[in-house]
């Protein structure tokens, strides 16, 4: 499975358990194979698996830096497919080593397009660009 499907796999699961509690994150996880016509291989499942915990372990911490960012906005004004996509990006752009600040972005915006809204991948772009100036300024 490529590192793209990967994390478009990791957005519509993180999507879909937003609507779920913490202690539904096994059957949700399950359920969400069970209806895919692709499914990942072992090591590819432990890879999503702690990456989808981490994300969510780490979510305290990054939504004020998505609202410091976008300047202004609230989180309850933006729409849960952009907030799942910035969470993610987030996620590698300050905690996972393995993926460079700017394939972070451009995957965002490319999630963005697929699933946000018409002004989404803008936003994502513009929010992501803030996040990264910041933490490559070491403000975050």
């Amino acid at each position: 499975m490529t590192r793209r499907k990967i994390r478009e796999h990791i957005f519509r699961i993180l999507f879909d358990i937003g609507f779920h509690s913490e202690n539904e994150f096994e059957e949700q996880y399950e359920m969400y194979w069970n209806v895919q016509e692709d499914s990942p291989n072992e090591e590819e499942h432990g890879e999503i698996k702690e990456k989808l915990k981490a994300i969510r372990h780490k979510i305290s911490e990054m939504d004020p830096v998505i609202e410091k960012c976008s300047k202004g906005w609230k989180l309850n004004r933006i729409g849960n497919a952009d907030i799942t996509i910035l969470r993610l990006a987030i996620y590698e752009i300050k905690y996972d080593e393995k993926v460079p600040v700017k394939v972070a972005i451009n995957e965002a915006v490319e999630l963005a397009k697929k699933y946000g809204m018409d002004n989404s991948p803008g936003f994502v772009n513009g929010i992501l660009a803030n996040v990264a100036k910041q933490y490559e300024e070491g403000l975050e």
